[in-house]
């Protein structure tokens, strides 16, 4: 069992390309600009980033998001993690695994023993994956036939979609749509690091769709490994009847694809069993239900997540936090 600098973390996620990308050292180091700690454990074939973020009077709250990393006993992980938490002063350990369910009924009491669930989470637990081994013909015949309509009247409608480094328009139209929306949204320093961090490295892409030059929609995706993830998206409210986010997305499943990526992950529907999500999308549009109805269309298969696990140290404030955290809204990813 070790602490690792980061170096030593980015050793150990070379062994394990299929690592999440929100475990990478170069998540890490973006974290740490925005008041996270980051610490890397290893034990073996094991291992796990924790972030840390630090509260008054030398306490932190500690996260490992979609980890920890590598087959075998997590158990054997938690005192090393517990020893860290005790160091960073931590009220609690919150743990969101890459683990899709359904998952074996002693999965929980083996791997995560101590946790207790949480409905509080930071990361959305259940999202649409669309396979990518398929050729595009076949991408676009698995998608719903309005949105497949929607693509092709986007490219007929003078739609452009092109490769961009402009954070500041990307950030505009942010703001437009959290507003519209009703979201939250980062600081358009949020957006410039994480982009300049992961796009020298191929990491991370930021597709803006044009007409006539005026930016209408634009997307940030990112690829580690096998996977790439939608993580954020925006758009104007001018020329809306041009579809510009559906060339958009194409465009970003396509670039994906030529990375080699074998799933494209949506990130982010509502978390509600997907006959639920099919009863309602056309009535509502809170939360995530209007993101639903747009990416529903681009086919893919719904999965969830196993969620959030507390693993709680300091039982009166982690309640407290409790409270307190439950009345925030912040901006996910």
């Amino acid at each position: 069992m070790a602490f690792v600098s980061q170096s030593g973390w980015e050793q150990f996620i070379s062994d394990h390309p299929d690592a999440h990308i929100l475990q990478t050292a170069t998540w890490g180091e973006f974290k740490s600009e925005f008041g996270w700690k980051p610490r890397f454990i290893v034990n073996d074939q094991m291992g796990t980033m924790v972030l840390f973020r630090r509260l008054p009077m030398g306490l932190s709250v500690a996260y490992i998001p979609r980890g920890p990393i590598g087959d075998g006993d997590w158990a054997k992980l938690w005192a090393a993690v517990d020893k860290c938490c005790a160091e960073e002063g931590a009220i609690f350990l919150r743990v969101e695994p890459d683990i899709w369910q359904p998952v074996p009924d002693d999965f929980i009491t083996q791997q995560l023993p101590g946790f207790i669930e949480t409905n509080q989470t930071i990361q959305p637990p259940r999202t649409i994956l669309i396979d990518l081994k398929s050729n595009d013909e076949d991408l676009l015949m698995a998608m719903k036939s309005k949105t497949r309509y929607n693509i092709r009247l986007a490219g007929r409608k003078g739609v452009e979609v092109r490769q961009s480094d402009d954070i500041k328009a990307f950030h505009d139209m942010m703001l437009t749509t959290g507003e519209r929306d009703v979201f939250g949204v980062h600081s358009q320093k949020y957006y410039q690091r994480v982009f300049d961090l992961f796009s020298p490295k191929g990491g991370c892409v930021l597709f803006i769709a044009e007409f006539e030059g005026k930016p209408l929609a634009g997307l940030m995706a990112f690829a580690q490994g096998h996977t790439a993830w939608y993580f954020y998206g925006a758009s104007t409210d001018q020329e809306r009847n041009r579809m510009p986010t559906y060339l958009l997305q194409w465009e970003a499943i396509l670039w994906a694809k030529q990375k080699g990526c074998r799933t494209y992950d949506l990130w982010g529907i509502p978390d509600h069993p997907e006959s639920k999500l099919e009863d309602y999308f056309l009535e509502r549009s809170d939360g995530l239900w209007g993101v639903y109805r747009f990416k529903r269309g681009f086919g893919g298969e719904i999965r969830r997540t196993i969620g959030a696990w507390d693993r709680v140290y300091r039982p009166g404030l982690y309640k407290l936090y409790q409270l307190w955290s439950g009345r925030r809204a912040t901006p996910g990813t």
